[in-house]
């Protein structure tokens, strides 16, 4: 299986394992950043170059020699579930995409005839439900990964656990866990921790947020879209998520961790 999602700088100073919607156009910015001394001009999921990925073929053995002998200090990051699948749902579902179509094509029209869900409108502007329709959208969401219909579960909402495993199951090592809600300090640890081409001032990077501008805003609190319904069915599609990153699960109002991330318990749960 190898080690899907993994990043790593050409100069080999770190690996990255993404987990989608927890800042990875901003990680992967500062990696190439790193090796470079500039920004890649775009989106840095469309990189071809400058940085490996496990995607590209001339990248997977320069990955897995570094990610199993552990050389580089290896890291990923995590967001709470709650925020995460709003983000989502308002970027994926409710959004129009780089290309200018909605995500993966007939997606979008067949959770408005199966599931009832609004998403504003042919450009995503128009106002709708949005709780109603998040609501919705979660019911489809666990249906995916609950049992794989009426699709396979999306990298987007699936449990951020499964993405972190496979890296671990394959004989990666994490040496940091870095939280979304406070990523200057988790970003800076990783920093201090490297040795790189180019120093980074983690002040001066900008926020690459390739989502930002797809979907409408969202118009609540984030604490209104849960009710015991869908808290009800976020446990039960992100359970390790909230045990593991420490996560609140009892109050969607609170993004902000609740404990200390136990990187020897992480490795033990999910290394499986």
């Amino acid at each position: 299986m190898g080690f899907p999602g993994t990043w790593m700088t050409e100069s080999e100073s770190v690996v990255y394992r993404v987990v989608p919607k927890c800042a990875c156009s901003t990680i992967g910015q500062i990696m190439y950043y790193s090796d470079h001394g500039a920004f890649f001009d775009g989106d840095i999921h469309d990189a071809q170059s400058g940085l490996h990925k496990w995607a590209l073929d001339a990248s997977q053995d320069p990955i897995t020699r570094n990610v199993t002998a552990h050389k580089s200090f290896a890291f990923t990051c995590v967001r709470n579930p709650y925020t995460r699948v709003l983000s989502s749902f308002f970027d994926k579902i409710c959004g129009i995409q780089r290309n200018g179509r909605r995500y993966r094509g007939n997606l979008v029209p067949l959770l408005i005839q199966k599931y009832g869900i609004e998403v504003g409108g042919e450009d995503g502007k128009q106002e709708f439900d949005q709780i109603a329709s998040f609501r919705r959208f979660l019911l489809f969401a666990r249906d995916t990964i609950r049992w794989r219909r009426p699709m396979d579960p999306d990298i987007h909402w699936s449990a951020q656990a499964g993405h972190v495993s496979t890296f671990i199951v394959n004989g990666g090592k994490y040496d940091k866990i870095v939280w979304t809600e406070s990523f200057n300090d988790g970003m800076q640890n990783v920093l201090d921790s490297i040795k790189t081409p180019h120093a980074v001032k983690l002040a001066d990077i900008p926020r690459f947020n390739e989502s930002e501008g797809h979907g409408p805003k969202r118009a609540h609190p984030v604490e209104d879209y849960f009710d015991d319904l869908s808290m009800h069915l976020v446990r039960e599609i992100y359970k390790r998520d909230f045990a593991l990153f420490k996560y609140d699960f009892d109050n969607p109002g609170n993004k902000m961790p609740v404990g200390e991330i136990d990187l020897d318990e992480v490795h033990a749960k999910l290394g499986d």
